[in-house]
């Protein structure tokens, strides 16, 4: 005789256990979805678990213990987020809230249901945009690798992941007192975050390539708490899902002082950072054309890699012009970062006031209001080489790297 405990809110709990037992199946136990926990699995009298499914019912620890006493799930749910909850365990297609007891007796002697419909393979890139301190220009140029990224047809999201200074929303002249990427980690958390809902709280971006859908920031620095490492994490795994292109705008801070002064289980301010460039498969370093930013570049670039490991780093050197360096900017740029950084492929990005004040001003990018300017044109040469690039030009871009290297000694 099969053995069941049901863990099922209100009315339909006491009716199942009645009408199962008249259906000849032994009821254990009967408790609040929420009280699934208090349940004892461990006594090999229970081998069937019927399971209102909810955030606060399914859980990791409940799957893990009926697993290890060999106690299957059987899901009962009516709204589509708890389906969804279901199919993320892997569990079977649940069944209504109000299903007759011997329609569930039949399931349970049953061969096994399909499996609930599988989260789709998760197939996009997440590209993180970092910066030292000193505001480089990662926002902005966050903003164009989105545009160019969207051209083609590509799916593309902008997502502002800074919890220190966001503002991605202001650059664009969007609102962001809506949910944005806050209540996508909310969501994350909850076990509720999929295509759907990213399309509900994104906000569409329409540009001269295509359409980019952006996650704003938060509007207040000291919400800060809320953007936690899992969260984040969580969050960007499921974009790779919702759209071909991640691009994430992070903040400069690295530090992990908390871990230091505290061995409390608390929030962390860098942790949406960490988490981005963790979970980031192109990580683009910002570095300012000028004393100051290239010194802050060059001390920041160890802690850097430190972090990401084996993750690739792009290296865009902005705004450069020859008014802080003198002659032959771009040269004593490229010596300091080889000689002191180790970098030896790098993207230049000139200083362009006059496109970027009006992309400001239009609150678009810079690639709309201004297609042919200097600054578009590089990153439009950026993203094409070391973003998404072709076969063809990367072959070409690596046979002229070692056809200089050749002509050129080390010493000079």
């Amino acid at each position: 005789m099969t053995s069941v405990a049901l863990a099922v809110d209100g009315p339909h709990g006491d009716r199942l256990a009645t009408e199962l037992s008249i259906e000849g199946v032994r009821v254990g136990a009967v408790v609040r979805a929420a009280e699934v926990s208090r349940l004892r699995l461990d006594g090999g009298e229970i081998d069937v678990l019927v399971l209102q499914v909810g955030a606060s019912s399914l859980t990791a620890e409940v799957v893990a213990a009926c697993d290890a006493h060999g106690v299957r799930i059987a899901p009962l749910c009516d709204d589509e987020p708890g389906r969804r909850l279901a199919a993320r365990f892997g569990l079977t297609v649940p069944l209504p809230l109000a299903v007759e007891g011997w329609v569930l007796a039949d399931s349970l002697t049953a061969p096994a249901a399909p499996l609930a419909r599988a989260v789709p393979a998760a197939s996009g890139r997440v590209v993180s945009v970092w910066g030292p301190h000193g505001a480089p220009g990662r926002s902005t140029l966050a903003i164009e690798l989105a545009a160019e990224l969207s051209r083609g047809g590509r799916a593309v999201a902008l997502v502002d992941a800074d919890s220190h200074a966001p503002s991605i929303a202001l650059s664009l002249g969007l609102a962001d007192e809506g949910p944005g990427f806050a209540a996508a980690c909310r969501q994350a958390e909850r076990g509720g975050l999929d295509e759907a809902e990213l399309r509900r709280i994104s906000v569409p971006l329409r540009t001269a390539g295509g359409t980019v859908d952006v996650l704003t920031g938060i509007n207040r620095p000291g919400r800060w708490p809320e953007l936690s490492e899992a969260r984040v994490a969580a969050v960007l795994s499921a974009s790779r899902s919702w759209v071909d292109w991640v691009v994430v705008d992070v903040a400069a801070s690295l530090e992990r002082d908390e871990e230091v002064v505290s061995d409390l289980d608390g929030p962390r301010r860098n942790a949406a950072t960490l988490a981005a460039l963790r979970e980031s498969d192109l990580v683009v370093a910002v570095c300012a054309a000028d004393p100051v930013g290239v010194a802050r570049f060059v001390r920041a670039h160890a802690e850097l890699r430190a972090t990401v490991g084996s993750t690739p780093v792009a290296v865009v050197v902005n705004r450069l012009r020859p008014g802080t360096l003198g002659i032959d900017a771009r040269g004593q740029v490229r010596r300091t970062l080889e000689r002191f950084a180790g970098v030896e492929d790098m993207w230049f990005v000139p200083l362009d006031p006059r496109s970027a004040d009006a992309a400001m001003l239009a609150a678009r990018p810079v690639a709309d209001t201004a297609p042919r300017a200097p600054l578009a044109a590089a990153v439009r040469r950026f993203v094409g080489e070391a973003v998404a690039p072709a076969p063809a030009a990367q072959e070409r871009r690596r046979t002229a790297r070692r056809t200089l290297r050749a002509r050129v000694p080390r010493s000079a």
